[in-house]
């Protein structure tokens, strides 16, 4: 795949994330994608999650559940080699349990095989900003 086919993958992945377009963003996957929440979010208890399955209920489901609303802001997305991109943003949330809002900065390392599947997914997050809006 090129770079700029890796792009517009993960382009639609955001754009499917935005508007709850589970499959699509499930369908990207490869069946042996390996997941990693960053160190300390509360969410890589699961690390490395293995398939989309485990991705869909150590993740995104714990996410819907644990939060009155998740969206994602400024997202840029950074072609690189090896094919892999590099997506910039901000995470915009609401804790329901604590009823806090966070803000934080985030990065997500994205790794595609030759067919244009996902293979691997890194987070890179401000988890201090998690946490503290969880306590």
């Amino acid at each position: 795949m090129t770079t700029q086919q890796n792009i517009a993958i993960i382009e639609s992945l955001y754009n499917a994330f935005a508007t709850g377009d589970m499959p699509t963003v499930l369908g990207s996957m490869h069946p042996e994608i390996t997941w990693n929440e960053a160190e300390s979010n509360s969410l890589a208890d699961g690390n490395p999650y293995i398939g989309p399955d485990a991705v869909l209920e150590g993740v995104f489901a714990r996410l819907g559940a644990n939060h009155e609303y998740f969206g994602l802001q400024d997202v840029k997305i950074h072609g690189m080699s090896d094919n892999m991109v590099l997506a910039t943003l901000r995470y915009d949330a609401k804790v329901k349990e604590t009823g806090k809002s966070y803000n934080a900065q985030a990065a997500h390392l994205w790794t595609l095989d030759d067919e244009g599947k996902i293979t691997a997914f890194q987070q890179f997050v401000d988890t201090k900003k998690l946490a503290d809006a969880e306590k």
